[in-house]
């Protein structure tokens, strides 16, 4: 909230040089630090399943290309994005 430069400097309109400047105290943040992680400790591990190689480089753009342009299927309506499960 600076008013107009005189002699290059800025005048605050608002707070004076002379008056305090109060500063609220930090706020309390999200929660108690012993319940961190609770959620992810009580869920069961889950061995990771074996997947199949992903393709690179020519042949994952083949791919791409095929899915968005190629195997396109026309219908009315919004277009459902390619994570839409529905």
């Amino acid at each position: 909230m600076g008013g107009p430069l005189i002699n290059k400097v800025l005048i605050n309109k608002t707070n004076p040089p002379d008056t305090p400047i109060s500063f609220l105290p930090p706020g309390k943040v999200h929660g108690s630090l012993a319940r961190a992680g609770k959620v992810r400790g009580q869920t069961p591990k889950v061995a990771k399943q074996e997947k199949k190689k992903k393709k690179t480089g020519r042949a994952k753009r083949r791919m791409q290309y095929n899915r968005r342009f190629v195997n396109v299927v026309p219908t009315f309506g919004k277009k459902k994005g390619p994570n839409a499960n529905s």
